[in-house]
C-alpha cells in the first residue's frame, strides 16, 4: 500500500466561489489594467511557475499593451480577490486529518510562493500536511519530475510508494506518473475526460467521501 498521499491544491482540495475569469476581470478593473482572458493568464502562469509573486505573470501579460497598470498592483488585487473567494471542498479537512493517521500526507502546488502560501493561510491549512511545497520555492514546476521528487524527498518516501491526486492531466497526471508515482485524477464538474494513466478517478465534489477508500485498495 502507499506510504504517502500527495495532493494538488486548486480544484482538487479547494475552489473559488466564483469562476476565475470573473475574479481576473475584477482585479484588472480595480487596477485599471486591460481586460485579460483566462487562457492568456494560464499560458503566462505556465511560463512563470517558480516565482515569489504573480508580478512576473502580469508583467508578461501587460508587456505588449499600452496600459500604465502596475503589474505588482494587479497581482496583489488578484491574490486578495481569490483569497476572499476560496473555500474548501466538502469534507476535505477531516479527510486530510484522517489520512494522516495512515499515511504521510503532502501538498505540491504550482504557482508563486506568496499566492499559494496565502491560500493555505486563508484556509487555515498551514499545519494540515506533513510537507507542503509551492513550485515558486523550487527549481521547476509541475509536470517536471523534479517538482515531484522534491515532495517525495520532503516526505521521506520513494516515488513508487506515493500516490498523487490532482485534476490537471498534463501537470498532475502526466507529471506524477512520469516521476514514478501513481496518480488519481480528480474529475471536475465541467466534464473533464478520465485519463488512462491514472489508476483511479474521483468526482471533485465527492473526493472526501471516495478517495480514502480508493487509496486503501492500492497495493
Amino acid at each position: 500500500m502507499p506510504q504517502a498521499v500527495v495532493f494538488d491544491l486548486d480544484y482538487t482540495l479547494a475552489v473559488p466561489q466564483r469562476d476565475r475569469a470573473t475574479i481576473l476581470e475584477d482585479a484588472t478593473t480595480a487596477t485599471g489594467a486591460p481586460s485579460l482572458t483566462r487562457d492568456a493568464y494560464l499560458a503566462a502562469h505556465r511560463r512563470n511557475l517558480t516565482t515569489e509573486t504573480r508580478e512576473p505573470i502580469f508583467a508578461d501579460l501587460l508587456a505588449d499593451s499600452e496600459s500604465d497598470a502596475d503589474p505588482a498592483a494587479v497581482a496583489t488585487a488578484y491574490r486578495e480577490t481569490i483569497a476572499d473567494d476560496l473555500e474548501a471542498l466538502p469534507g476535505v479537512e477531516a479527510m486530510l486529518a484522517d489520512l494522516r493517521g495512515e499515511y504521510r500526507v503532502g501538498l505540491l502546488t504550482n504557482g508563486p510562493v506568496r499566492a499559494q502560501r496565502d491560500k493555505l493561510e486563508t484556509l487555515g491549512w498551514e499545519d494540515a500536511f506533513d510537507a507542503a511545497l509551492v513550485t515558486g520555492e523550487l527549481e521547476a514546476g509541475k509536470p517536471d519530475p523534479r517538482a515531484f521528487q522534491a515532495i517525495t524527498n520532503e516526505l521521506g518516501v520513494d516515488p513508487a510508494d506515493a500516490v498523487y491526486i490532482g485534476d490537471e492531466v498534463e501537470a498532475d497526471i502526466r507529471g506524477a506518473t512520469e516521476a514514478g508515482m501513481r496518480a488519481i485524477q480528480v474529475l471536475l464538474e465541467d466534464g473533464s475526460e478520465p485519463d488512462s494513466r491514472a489508476i483511479g478517478h474521483v468526482e471533485q465534489r465527492e473526493i472526501a467521501a471516495t478517495l480514502p477508500e480508493l487509496v486503501a485498495t492500492l497495493e
